[in-house]
């Protein structure tokens, strides 16, 4: 019984009416994937083909997978207790390892991507089923559900590791397959049946914050990586206005999400009677394309600053417009969670990159890049003003009630 209790201690505490604080040694973690996400949008940079983005998005879907599991298990364990953290920091150093061998995940570095990748997962989950006492009997079961799960999906990660060429990318799709139906059938497995909603109650402010997080890590990793690429050319008038360009767009895009949206989603899931089954729609997939847009705009934007005045070849127009269009996607999606309905000032902004991208061709990189951001700037005004009227009204309503 005292190896229940002491097993058990290492569980947040879950107070009422209060969120549970992202820690430090929570944010700490997250530095790794600054660093996956600058490697993931050099890789797709450096293989903009057909393949090259095909292995580029399994190996984004990776890494995600890596970070918003450890956001999961944070969400219930305790960080700020010994233990918890050493395993941070072991994951620290898978995620280092894994992050490394993104360039060359199809080449020579495979199953170094692999073996980090599945002693993340694995290793984790079953930190996770030994950290629950016997006295929980739901969540030790449902900790074994998801084990067995990732440990079938490993097997396919290290078989794609020793595989080479076509076979790695078809043995580690398979393992990708595995890892995101899981949720969605509740790892389900047989005898044991699949996971009930109670089993996935999570503190729902904490796994917004942890969301919005890395939201802040990729578009830090977007400023940052146009500021290093425009410091390295010459200032002419096509590049200082196509830095000013990337910019804004990456202000509209934070405008975008920030501005009311993720506020919004973590008071509704705050408020939810089922937490679990908000997180998993909203935060653990429909978060995939927001991050997905901001890394493939940031990969637009270093292209049209190194040629902002040349004709938009194929990869431009698909990064320049694919980034913002994933991202509103993404984002009218996750909110859609939460209001209910389908935001005007996204819909249009969704059409108006589609109806871009017929013109596209002919543009220069640079007038690409201007419009696209200025698209983004009108959808982030568009939504402040309808938001504050809308404010406006119900305050109106109740008034006059």
């Amino acid at each position: 019984m005292a190896g229940d209790d002491q097993r058990g201690a290492l569980f947040r505490p879950i107070m009422p009416n209060q969120h549970a604080r992202v820690t430090y040694a929570e944010l700490l973690f997250d530095l790794v994937f600054v660093f996956a996400v600058t490697q993931i949008s050099h890789t797709l940079l450096a293989h903009f083909t057909p393949l090259g983005a095909l292995q580029t998005t399994l190996l984004f879907l990776g890494v995600w997978w890596a970070w918003v599991y450890t956001s999961w298990i944070t969400n219930w364990l305790n960080p700020e207790l010994t233990p918890v953290r050493i395993l941070l920091f072991l994951l620290m150093l898978g995620g280092l390892v894994l992050s490394t061998s993104i360039p060359k995940a199809f080449e020579s570095r495979g199953l170094w991507f692999a073996a980090a990748y599945a002693t993340m997962q694995v290793g984790r989950t079953l930190f996770w089923l030994v950290s629950i006492p016997a006295t929980r009997p739901s969540a030790r079961m449902n900790a074994f559900r998801v084990l067995v799960w990732l440990s079938m999906s490993a097997v396919f990660w290290i078989a794609g590791g020793f595989a080479d060429g076509h076979q790695r990318l078809i043995f580690w799709a398979i393992a990708l397959a595995i890892e995101y139906i899981s949720p969605a059938v509740r790892f389900w497995i047989p005898v044991y049946g699949a996971s009930s909603v109670e089993d996935w109650m999570v503190e729902g402010g904490h796994m917004a914050e942890r969301c919005a997080g890395f939201i802040i890590i990729a578009l830090g990793e977007s400023i940052v990586v146009t500021g290093a690429t425009f410091a390295d050319l010459p200032w002419t008038a096509e590049t200082i206005a196509a830095f000013v360009a990337a910019f804004v767009g990456a202000l509209a895009m934070w405008w975008i999400y920030f501005h009311k949206g993720a506020e919004a989603g973590s008071e509704q899931i705050s408020r939810s009677s089922e937490p679990g089954r908000l997180a998993r729609l909203a935060y653990t997939y429909l978060h995939m394309p927001i991050v997905a847009g901001i890394i493939l705009t940031a990969v637009a934007d270093e292209l049209v600053l190194t040629h902002p005045a040349d004709h938009s070849d194929l990869k431009t127009v698909l990064s320049a417009i694919g980034g913002p269009l994933l991202f509103l996607i993404g984002t009218i999606l996750f909110k859609h969670t939460f209001r209910r309905f389908l935001q005007l000032s996204h819909v249009v902004g969704i059409a108006a990159l589609c109806i871009l991208a017929w013109f596209a061709s002919g543009l220069s990189p640079l007038m690409l890049s201007i419009l696209t951001s200025a698209i983004l700037v009108i959808v982030a005004a568009w939504e402040s003003i309808s938001l504050k009227s809308g404010a406006a009204e119900t305050q109106a309503d109740a008034t006059n009630a």
